[in-house]
């Protein structure tokens, strides 16, 4: 074994991989001095970068990685070596096994991390005899895929990035792609919009989105049905709508637009607090092109009617027909570089990999010849739902590459149920917040520091390289999860591979959306799902000729308003959290990147001038942030950027924990919880009470 003690010079090399930040995708490789470039890739095709990429090494050569396995031994954590401290694993999961029975342990899988791993360790617990395995699109994007589901039989971008540039409207909901997803926004948004394309922009804030917008709907947070009624009433009254294709693609219209009669868009633009006259603006901009595209992101999903409000969006696509051609669609934008992919390859209590639900008695049986094993039937809990149950049906975590003890809401709380667990386990690259409630930390493996494949927000398969050796006595993530299924099942043979390559082999043969698909084939490029292997190419525009659902035909929805969870009193103020451009959400990526860090300045409340002045604070001042869950102080800027009643956080900070101050209650359909509508009191700190700053965390 490696003396702990001893210092090696690590090896980096330069190999074209993906970054791991958000969904985009864009091919960066080692530029030295530990520094990332961007070269060019399927997406970034010019070999451009954000801030992000740019900074992306800083993590993977940082001081403050786990080079050694921890155990905890009297209560503190002592590096063990690795034999131990698997052992440790082995009898802390096989004894809650042993007498709770397989459901009693949830798996975390991980939207930062590999098809490849994620894939072993969602067949890990399936094999096992559970299907309690979820990863953090349950925090983002649970409500999208929900609602496109039901009605289109796929939850995944329609379009592509590529074809965005083809689009009159860009429809831009609860996003702000210019800070988030800023290659995307650069290279395919704004070219479209300099071509003439209408860019509408609905969000409680004025970003950097908004200032290439020419619409801006200033919502308050929790009115999206509202407001996309309001704009489904415009497309109806004035005759904005497809009736050919009403007629041939879609069913229920009649009941709609019934419903829509009854919608007054004055009232609806005043519970939204936005002009109707911008309201109508908006759907004769997106009703009045010829190819109208939607952008969606967490600002539509993030709410306890999450599925409610992508159900609202979904009727503006298909009452003007803008679905099943390029330029055109509703299309996601994820947050982290594989959440797409983690949900593909089954890393979702509900269905198997390929999106097929673990009720499906036919899946089960194709997953059993190839595994040996048939999956449960049942589905399983979703992370939100487990962590809710910590300490009394679920007793151990299996929690890999996330830090859900900062990401999950009412985050305080969760903090505490892990101690409630009889055994954690926790894969990391540093001593999160979530591994300080662990039994067992392993050291696992960087973005730079594997093999294996990542799948983009528009569906692309793409290969991520190594860049960089390992640190210390850290083991690479694909082989600590391969070993753990030898260990922890009867089926030791089940994951025996020789590396990652081979396990994708396998979740070829196993998700029919993938089928086809190989590594050669890939290459420097990209495979997209789904694919077709009999002419070599994947679907670019879903739902041209039928829904994936089989059916020729989706059926429009009448979507009612829900109210907030949180009653706001006369005083306070409802907080809603969100990305900047220059952090990012999850801390196991840059949570001690000392670039970003650096370029970060100090997180911030924003509130509005006329807020602000009610309560005596000005630009800069220290403020506590508080409700019934918790309180942190921050910082306040002062800026006519948020609406008046509105405060805005991000939550990429372990101090300020935004998410200490966010509900549990959960989205009945998507199990998604409400991020982005809190009340809370904000006033001035009290002096010499100043919270130090801390590293940084995040839900996507």
């Amino acid at each position: 074994m490696t003396d702990p003690t001893e210092t090696t010079e690590r090896r980096f090399e330069s190999n074209p991989t993906v970054c791991p930040f958000c969904g985009v995708g864009c091919s960066i490789e080692y530029a030295g001095r530990g520094s990332a470039t961007g070269v060019e890739g399927p997406v970034n095709d010019r070999g451009e970068i954000c801030p992000k990429g740019a900074a992306a090494f800083d993590v993977v050569d940082h001081d403050d990685r786990l080079t050694e396995p921890l155990v905890r031994h009297n209560g503190r954590f002592v590096t063990a070596p690795w034999e131990e401290a698997l052992d440790r694993v082995a009898s802390g999961i096989g004894d809650v096994v042993d007498e709770h029975g397989p459901d009693a342990v949830q798996f975390f899988a991980s939207s930062n991390c590999t098809n490849e791993e994620n894939y072993v360790l969602q067949k890990l617990a399936r094999v096992l005899g559970t299907n309690n395995v979820d990863n953090c699109a349950r925090l983002c994007h649970a409500s999208t895929v929900a609602a496109m589901s039901e009605r289109f039989g796929a939850g995944a971008m329609t379009n592509t990035l590529d074809d965005l540039g083809e689009a009159d409207c860009i429809f831009v909901n609860g996003a702000n792609p210019a800070e988030q997803h800023p290659v995307a926004f650069r290279s395919y948004v704004l070219p479209a919009v300099r071509d003439g394309a209408t860019l509408v922009h609905v969000d409680p804030r004025a970003n950097d989105t908004t200032e290439a917008a020419d619409v801006h709907l200033p919502l308050r947070p929790g009115t999206d049905i509202q407001l996309l009624n309001a704009i489904a009433a415009v497309l109806t009254e004035e005759g904005l709508v497809d009736e050919a294709f009403l007629a041939e693609r879609t069913t229920g219209f009649d009941r709609l637009r019934e419903h829509l009669a009854d919608v007054d868009v004055a009232a609806s633009a005043e519970a939204a607090g936005v002009d109707p006259g911008v309201i109508r603006e908006a759907a004769r901009a997106y009703g009045g092109a010829d190819r109208a595209a939607i952008v969606t992101g967490m600002g539509t999903s993030q709410h306890r009617c999450g599925t409610d409000n992508v159900h609202a969006l979904l009727n503006l696509a298909l009452l003007t027909g803008n679905i099943g051609r390029p330029g055109t669609g509703v299309n996601p934008l994820r947050g982290q570089n594989n959440v797409q992919g983690a949900s593909d390859v089954g890393g979702l209590p509900s269905v198997l990999p390929g999106y097929e639900p673990v009720t499906d008695a036919a899946a089960r049986e194709r997953v059993a010849a190839e595994w040996g094993v048939e999956p449960p039937a049942e589905p399983g809990l979703t992370e939100v739902e487990a962590t809710h149950r910590f300490g009394d049906e679920v007793r151990a975590a299996v929690v890999f590459g996330e830090n859900p003890a900062v990401t999950e809401p009412d985050a305080t709380a969760v903090a505490s149920a892990f101690d409630e667990l009889d055994f954690c386990v926790v894969i990391d690259l540093f001593e999160t917040r979530t591994a300080a409630h662990a039994d067992v930390v392993l050291p696992g493996s960087a973005w730079a520091e594997k093999s294996g494949t990542v799948t983009n927000t528009d569906r692309r398969v793409m290969r991520m390289r190594p860049n960089a050796d390992l640190p210390g006595n850290a083991r690479r993530d694909f082989e600590i999860l391969a070993g753990l299924g030898r260990r922890l099942t009867d089926r030791p043979d089940a994951f025996d591979y020789e590396g990652p390559e081979a396990a994708f082999d396998e979740l070829t043969r196993v998700a029919p959306i993938y089928e086809g698909m190989s590594y050669e084939g890939i290459g420097d490029g990209y495979q997209r799902w789904p694919f077709s292997e009999r002419d070599g190419t994947g679907t670019e525009v879903l739902h041209a000729d039928t829904f994936a659902t089989g059916e020729r035909t989706a059926p429009l929805a009448v979507v009612d308003p829900v109210p907030p969870v949180d009653d706001l009193d006369a005083d306070e103020l409802t907080l809603t959290t969100g990305r900047v451009l220059q952090h990012f959400n999850s801390g196991a990526l840059s949570r001690r990147s000392d670039r970003l860090m650096a370029m970060r300045g100090e997180d911030a409340l924003r509130v509005h001038p006329s807020d602000a002045a009610e309560r005596g604070i000005e630009d800069g001042d220290r403020v506590t942030v508080s409700n019934e869950r918790g309180s942190v102080e921050v910082a306040a800027e002062v800026t006519p950027a948020v609406r008046e009643g509105v405060a805005f956080c991000t939550f990429h900070y372990a101090e300020p924990l935004a998410n200490a101050l966010t509900g549990g209650t959960l989205d009945p359909a998507a199990k998604i919880p409400e991020f982005k509508h809190s009340a809370v009191a904000v006033e001035p700190a009290p002096e010499g009470d100043a919270t130090a700053e801390s590293d940084g965390a995040g839900a996507d």
